[in-house]
C-alpha cells in the first residue's frame, strides 16, 4: 500500500499497488471528479506534485501528450509507483452512498432479451448494494481489460448484480460472456460507480431514454422508482429506440411494475422504416421532442445508450432549455 495525499484539503489515504488513485479514493469515501472510470472521458484527470505514476491502459484516449508535459494522469487509469502527492478538486457529491468495493462474480445464468442483447446474472461474493442507474466494471478471464457495464437490477442486498450487455462483433469481453461463459463461472467485478442515478428527491415527472444495452440502467432506474414511497405521485415515460422491430426491448422488463399503462408508460421507436411497424419512428431524441417539446423542462431525464444517441439527446435538451441539473448520464465506452 502506498499513501496519497491532496495537500490543498490535507487528505490523505491509501492505495494498493494493484489498484487506481481514482478508486482508491471512492473506496475510502474521498469525492473527485470522474465518469467513464475507463479512460475515455479524460474528467478524472490530476496532476503529481511529488512521485511517479504509470498508467495501466497504454494511451487512453482521455489522456494527450499536453498532460503528460504538465505531469497529468488520468485517476482511472493511473497506478502509483510511490507515496504520491497530488492536486484534484473534490467534490460532495462524487463521492459514493456505497463505496465500490472489488469482488468476484459467480456466474448464475442468462436471458435472451433480443437478438444481439443479453442479461448476465452474478452472485458477488462480497455483496455490494448500488443505486439504482449505477455501473460496475467486468474484467473476463482472457479479455482485453475491464469493461463497465450498468445494472439492470434493483437490490438491498447487492448480492446479486444483472447486467444487459449487447454482443459486440469481435469484441474478447462479450465474446466470452456470450459464447465461453458457464454457470459457477467467475469474473473479476469492481463497483458500484456511477453519477447518473436516480434522484428521488427531484419534484419532477420522470423520463427515461434508452438505445442499445443503455437499457439496463434505465430499467432499474425505473423499477426503482415504481415502488418508491417518495415517487408514487411521479408519472414514468420510458422510450427505447432501436434500428428496426428486431432490436426493441424493455417492456418485457417494466411491463410487471405496479402502475405499468397509467402511470409507467413504454413507447418504442425505431429509426428505419420496417414492415408492419405501426409505432413510432424517429431517433430517440426526436421521438422525445415529439412528446413532449417544451414539457422537457420540467421532467427529470435519464438516458443512456451509444456515444451518439446520448450526444444528440444532450444537444437536444440544452436547445430546448432542460436545465443541465436535471440531465443525468454517465459517459462510459
Amino acid at each position: 500500500m502506498v499513501e496519497i495525499t491532496i495537500p490543498s484539503a490535507n487528505v490523505t489515504f491509501t492505495c494498493a499497488e494493484d489498484d487506481t488513485i481514482l478508486r482508491a479514493a471512492l473506496r475510502a469515501g474521498i469525492g473527485v471528479p470522474y465518469e467513464c472510470n475507463v479512460g475515455s472521458c479524460g474528467n478524472c484527470r490530476f496532476e503529481v506534485l511529488e512521485g511517479k505514476v504509470e498508467h495501466e491502459r497504454e494511451n487512453p484516449p482521455g489522456w494527450s501528450e499536453r498532460d503528460l508535459q504538465r505531469n497529468r494522469w488520468l485517476g482511472c487509469q493511473a497506478r502509483p509507483l510511490s507515496d504520491l502527492k497530488i492536486k484534484v478538486p473534490m467534490r460532495a457529491d462524487f463521492k459514493s452512498k456505497y463505496p465500490p468495493v472489488r469482488s468476484k462474480g459467480i456466474f448464475l445464468g442468462f436471458e435472451d432479451i433480443t437478438h444481439d442483447i443479453r442479461e448476465f446474472r452474478f452472485k458477488v461474493s462480497i455483496p455490494s448494494p448500488f443505486v439504482p442507474g449505477q455501473y460496475g466494471l467486468i474484467e473476463v478471464p482472457g479479455g482485453n481489460g475491464i469493461r463497465a457495464y450498468s445494472m439492470a437490477n434493483v437490490t438491498d442486498s447487492g448480492e446479486e448484480w444483472h447486467f444487459n450487455i449487447r454482443r459486440v462483433p469481435g469484441g474478447k469481453t462479450t465474446s466470452y460472456l456470450f459464447d465461453g461463459i458457464k454457470p459457477g463461472d467467475e469474473v473479476s467485478l469492481d463497483g458500484p460507480y456511477g453519477l447518473a442515478y436516480l434522484r428521488e428527491d427531484a419534484p419532477r415527472d420522470i423520463l427515461c431514454l434508452a438505445g442499445g444495452s443503455g437499457l439496463a440502467p434505465m430499467v432499474s432506474i425505473t423499477r426503482a422508482a415504481a415502488v418508491s414511497d417518495k415517487l408514487q405521485d411521479r408519472k414514468i415515460h420510458f422510450i427505447y429506440g432501436g434500428r428496426s422491430a428486431r432490436d426493441i426491448c424493455g417492456e418485457k422488463q417494466i411491463s410487471d411494475l405496479p402502475g405499468f399503462g397509467s402511470r409507467i408508460l413504454y413507447t418504442p421507436a425505431v429509426s428505419e422504416t420496417s414492415d408492419g411497424w405501426t409505432g413510432r419512428t424517429g431517433f430517440v431524441h426526436e421521438v422525445a421532442l415529439d412528446m413532449f417539446g417544451e414539457g422537457l423542462r420540467d421532467m427529470e431525464i435519464y438516458f443512456a445508450g451509444p456515444p451518439p444517441m446520448a450526444d444528440a439527446i444532450m444537444k437536444m435538451a440544452v436547445a430546448n432549455k432542460v436545465p443541465i441539473q436535471q440531465l443525468h448520464f454517465d459517459k462510459f465506452y
